[in-house]
């Protein structure tokens, strides 16, 4: 829920336990205290889809047993060893940072990182502003971090288990052909289009593919996306990383965002969620500002973690009896 920066320091001040999103500046002005927090200038309600900078989303948690960490790129592979057996984490990554790039691409090989909730988002700017600094906040310590990932770990009683759970309007096109890659990483030269190198770059312009679309890549089954952020310099440039041995495919065309997500979540029969954000890259090529997409309201981000990074992405956890 969106509230005023008076609204959110009082709440702080209640020694609430609290999820905040806002803008950097607002961020660094709250006191210290029970929370954690990331910027965005970007946010989905009940109202639509808003860009606000004078208002932070705050999410209240009502848990009695937590603990807050901060972790550098080189300490990061601990959030699985720190993370309760019983409950959920919430990281929140700066973008473009080390701890980014580093959860990104080695998030999947941490020990039991897919027997942890580990839920949270990759934080940033508003893209039409200057003198902005993605920022990811620790406020039990007082930390506004730019190098560091912030992580809040929460313990559930016997009674409840957490079910985290992912949103992809996206499908693999039929007409698409397999394309795979020799290396992991967030750049690619060349690639494999069904087996055969080629530059990708090319291979791109040559078919004058949708770029604001997807690769879906079969990850044991789940389609997980990958957002191309850039063609330049005779390289793709990814929002997250590719790997070698996962397939690929260009994702089909979305006509209606909105009518795309109210489709996926009408599906859901349980739509209370303790924590939900969705992907800038929805936001924008959406159209989202000012449109209610039907339920899980929260930040916009720049990235979204589901276990790993993911991108274009709505991304919710949810508390469920045991």
């Amino acid at each position: 829920m969106l509230k005023t920066f008076e609204q959110t320091a009082a709440l702080i001040a209640e020694k609430k336990l609290l999820h905040i999103s806002g803008a950097e500046a607002l961020l660094r002005g709250l006191p210290a205290g029970n929370w954690i927090g990331g910027s965005t200038e970007y946010f989905l309600d009940e109202s639509g889809g808003q860009i606000r900078n004078d208002a932070l989303d705050v999410l209240e948690l009502n848990f009695s047993e937590y603990k807050f960490a901060s972790y550098d790129a080189r300490s990061l592979p601990n959030i699985t060893k720190d993370a309760y057996g019983n409950g959920f984490s919430i990281i929140i990554l700066p973008f473009d940072s080390e701890v980014h790039k580093q959860y990104a691409q080695n998030a999947a090989d941490y020990k039991d990182i897919f027997l942890k909730n580990i839920v949270g988002w990759i934080s940033g700017i508003n893209l039409d502003a200057t003198n902005q600094t993605p920022v990811a906040a620790n406020g039990a310590l007082g930390e506004i971090l730019t190098d560091k990932a912030a992580v809040l770990h929460i313990s559930l009683p016997e009674s409840k288990i957490a079910h985290l759970n992912i949103v992809n309007i996206f499908s693999t096109d039929a007409k698409s052909p397999i394309i795979t890659f020799a290396e992991d990483g967030f750049k690619a030269k060349n690639c494999f289009v069904d087996g055969k190198e080629t530059d990708f770059a090319d291979y791109i312009a040559r078919n004058n593919l949708d770029v604001k679309l997807p690769l879906v890549g079969d990850y044991s089954g789940a389609g997980i996306n990958i957002s191309v952020k850039s063609v330049e310099g005779g390289a793709v440039n990814f929002y997250a990383p590719v790997f070698k041995g996962i397939e690929y495919r260009f994702a089909e065309n979305i006509p209606d965002y909105v009518e795309a997500f109210h489709d996926k979540i009408d599906e859901i029969k349980n739509r209370n969620s303790e924590f939900a954000c969705n992907c800038i890259l929805n936001f924008l090529y959406g159209g989202l500002e000012g449109k209610n997409i039907g339920g899980f309201y929260g930040p916009i981000t720049f990235g979204e973690v589901a276990w790993q990074l993911l991108n274009q992405t709505l991304v919710y956890l949810q508390i469920l009896d045991n």
